[in-house]
């Protein structure tokens, strides 16, 4: 059995069973970046036997302030299947979370492929037919969120669940780093940030997923979501909690119109 199977089972096995594996690379100091890709598509292989279904794709660790807080310095990707999207409540038990931490990001939804490398920004907003606010809910299969670059690349970028707001914006219709996101948690402000937080633009972001995900021979693909990257730190989320996230145009104290929200209630 290779490394990928080996791994790629064990994570499968830990989320079907809802429990946490050692770090990887503590068991095995070899590991790079290209195994970590390997030990993921071997994973999410083993979720698309069951019956998911790819649907997009995710980047994470992008700004500074979730870098900073996990230890991670580089950017990571990921997979979205079917099973991951979730409408209206979040079920914790029913979706195997394990440590869920709430990010407020906007996600893409493309209407042409990107096929790195030489994707750019502009390629992007080209591509993308609109823009949303979301919720990803990530989650590690990592005891206590000990992770390398190579455990949450491995771990499908320690992606949970994501929720996608009603909003559907056109992208071309807005200054994307300068957008603005106000977080709650239970009615309390808890963060803000701005576009600009992930690669400077989060258009950029996505021009380096498709640029590095081409590398593998991996595309975005037209009618996929795409989650850019959270904008504010991550916030630990337990059952009873509700997150809101408010997308502006600016910061509402500088007149920013409010562009569209998602809720995000863990039940």
């Amino acid at each position: 059995m290779s490394k990928a199977e080996q791994y790629g089972r064990e994570l499968y096995d830990a989320l079907r069973g809802r429990r946490t594996v050692a770090p990887l690379i503590e068991r095995d100091s070899t590991l790079t970046i290209d195994d970590a890709y390997g030990i993921s598509l071997d994973f999410l292989s083993r979720r698309t036997k069951d019956g998911e279904k790819v649907i997009g794709k995710k980047i994470g660790v992008t700004s500074k302030a979730v870098q900073d807080m996990l230890g991670v310095h580089q950017p990571d990707f990921g997979f979205l299947t079917d099973w991951m999207f979730v409408e209206g409540d979040i079920d914790v038990d029913s979706k195997a979370l394990i440590a869920p931490r709430a990010e407020a990001e906007i996600a893409f939804i493309l209407k042409d492929s990107l096929n790195g490398p030489g994707v750019t920004a502009a390629d992007v907003v080209a591509a993308t037919e609109s823009i949303a606010p979301c919720f990803e809910i990530v989650d590690s299969r990592i005891t206590d969120w000990k992770i390398s670059i190579v455990d949450t690349v491995a771990d499908n970028a320690s992606c949970g669940v994501y929720v996608v707001g009603d909003a559907r914006l056109d992208p071309r219709d807005f200054d994307l780093p300068g957008l603005h996101v106000s977080v709650t948690k239970n009615g309390e402000p808890l963060s803000e940030g701005y576009g600009n937080a992930v690669q400077g633009d989060p258009a950029q972001a996505v021009a380096w997923l498709a640029n590095t995900l081409g590398a593998y021979g991996v595309t975005l693909d037209a009618g996929d979501i795409i989650l850019s990257g959270s904008l504010v730190p991550l916030a630990p989320a337990v059952k009873g909690d509700t997150f809101e996230m408010i997308l502006s145009d600016k910061n509402p104290g500088d007149g920013g119109r409010t562009l569209g929200n998602c809720v995000a209630r863990f039940v």
